[in-house]
């Protein structure tokens, strides 16, 4: 008895052991491919790059080859790539603040743009390997107990343009926009025989749920909409419009946590990330059904880039937004003061840090 308890506590703990060591190289593939952006740009307009680091903390591998060092460091939260010129003043002629400021502005937001064309590539694949039918925006058919038809004026056809004054690209724009809602009733613009249709005010069923310690309003989603089988152009076309509909979703979730609808204790760090990434391989590899991986993957990887364009300091959005103002001005914001600036965002950020690996692990305690 005791030998089974203990094959089945092993087999349990590497079960959970090499789902972490996936999100963790998931992460790490991240890492790579945003600061790739940076480097490869950098090299494109012969700025000298001094090291080009994945993960933050002491070095636990660094080989000089050329003018670069290449280090893996101990922490992989995060990465960068350390360029001649970018944080002080330089007289080298290929440092980073002798170049042309467009030059710059596309070292910057290089990374970030390599992680939303990941993003894009991954949500491709996830479409064109699915075995389910690709979601649209229109209503195939209501459920016997739909309200929203008989008293909102939805109708089966219709095809969802609009959902309170904002556009609907994907089939996902749906449930997240709907799902902002505190009381079930939206304004919808809708597509009917070929002309625009306005619905206001349409009430769906709502019903209050406790979740993690709240109480939350959840609506009954009472149609059904038209599904497509996978074909070359509509794998394309979804690609691109449900990965828009993802970055949109980040700055609306953003937007959320700043105005107070969803609390600070809801942000998950690093921590968190990968843990999510570990549940989700888990269920995956037990349903053999790996398109929720990718697709999770596909929302990381285009919060990463969406996040690192932020306009904050210590941020490749900090930075750009410098960058465009020494574009207005004609001449750099003083280097002192710039770095000031993202010094202390630096310092907020790492408190920032600190704040969600806590809730990430108090979290995780909690539901495991």
């Amino acid at each position: 008895m005791i030998k089974i308890l203990l094959e089945i506590t092993a087999s349990a703990v590497l079960s959970k052991v090499w789902t972490i060591a996936l999100a963790i190289l998931f992460f790490g593939v991240i890492i790579i491919i945003h600061e790739f952006g940076h480097f490869i740009c950098a090299k494109l307009f012969d700025v000298k790059v001094n090291e080009f680091s994945i993960g933050m903390g002491p070095a636990i591998f660094k080989k000089q080859k050329g003018e670069t060092q290449y280090s893996l460091r101990a922490l992989p939260i995060g990465g960068y790539v350390s360029m001649e010129g970018e944080d002080e003043e330089s007289e080298d002629e290929r440092a980073f603040n002798k170049k042309k400021v467009w030059q710059r502005i596309i070292i910057v937001v290089a990374g970030a743009t390599m992680n939303l064309i990941l993003g894009l590539v991954i949500m491709a694949i996830t479409l064109s390997a699915s075995t389910d039918l690709i979601g649209t925006n229109t209503i195939k058919e209501f459920y016997p107990t739909a309200v929203s038809n008989q008293q909102g004026g939805l109708k089966e056809g219709d095809k969802f343009l609009k959902i309170d004054g904002h556009a609907v690209w994907s089939e996902r724009d749906l449930s997240f926009l709907m799902s902002r809602s505190d009381n079930g009733v939206f304004n919808f613009t809708v597509e009917r025989d070929g002309e625009k249709v306005e619905l206001n005010n349409v009430a769906f069923k709502t019903e209050d749920v406790e979740y993690n310690g709240k109480t939350v309003t959840m609506i009954t989603y009472d149609f059904v909409i038209v599904g497509e089988k996978p074909t070359f152009k509509n794998v394309f076309v979804n690609s691109f419009t449900q990965s828009a509909s993802i970055v949109r979703t980040v700055w609306l979730s953003l937007f959320d946590v700043v105005t107070g609808r969803y609390g600070m204790s809801e942000l998950a760090g690093p921590v968190g990330t990968v843990d999510i990434i570990a549940d989700v391989a888990q269920s995956a590899a037990e349903e053999h059904n790996f398109e929720q991986l990718l697709f999770i993957m596909a929302l990381i990887t285009i919060n990463i880039g969406v996040a690192n364009l932020l306009p904050l300091p210590a941020l490749d959005g900090g930075r750009l937004m410098f960058l465009i103002i020494e574009g207005i001005r004609r001449k750099p914001v003083n280097r002192k003061y710039e770095g000031y600036i993202h010094a202390a965002g630096l310092a907020l950020l790492l408190l920032l840090m600190v704040f969600v690996t806590y809730n990430d692990i108090v979290r995780i305690i909690h539901t495991h």
